[in-house]
């Protein structure tokens, strides 16, 4: 796909801008958490930016387990040039305490779920084994008295 055929807003974009905004913002770089309307000055600073794919990469930005932690830690939130732009909410650091908790409670449970279905298989192989075993030795037993 070249680039006239990728839709403007793609992830593919977000990602791409993400990137950007992490080389030039150490807030975002640092993962530190975002002064609310930071969208308001990334746009007033770059005002090109395709605001559909600044909302997807800043939604990946506050979405990512690095920064969820930070949320947690942090004691303040920060504009783009590194300094306070407010506290942070008892209510935020909840909120992203939750996010953590259910999502690794899910990774927990996929890997649950993937040993278990690599034991389930395991053990599959092994009675097909056994299986095999024993028609080797009982076409041993019966091929001798054929003779």
């Amino acid at each position: 796909m070249t680039e006239a055929d990728q839709k403007p807003d793609s992830p593919a974009d977000a990602r791409a801008l993400l990137k950007d905004l992490q080389g030039r913002f150490d807030v975002f770089r640092n993962f530190s958490p975002l002064a609310i309307g930071i969208d308001k000055q990334l746009i007033a600073h770059q005002s090109d930016v395709n605001r559909k794919a600044l909302r997807l990469a800043l939604r990946s930005h506050t979405m990512s387990t690095r920064y969820l932690k930070e949320m947690q830690i942090a004691s303040a939130r920060l504009n783009l040039d590194g300094s306070a732009a407010g506290e942070i909410t008892d209510e935020a650091r909840t909120h992203s305490g939750e996010l953590l908790r259910e999502r690794f409670k899910k990774q927990a449970e996929q890997r649950r779920a993937a040993a278990a279905a690599a034991g389930a298989a395991e053990a599959e192989a092994r009675a097909e084994q056994r299986r095999q075993e024993r028609l080797a030795h009982l076409a041993e037993k019966f091929g001798r008295r054929a003779k």
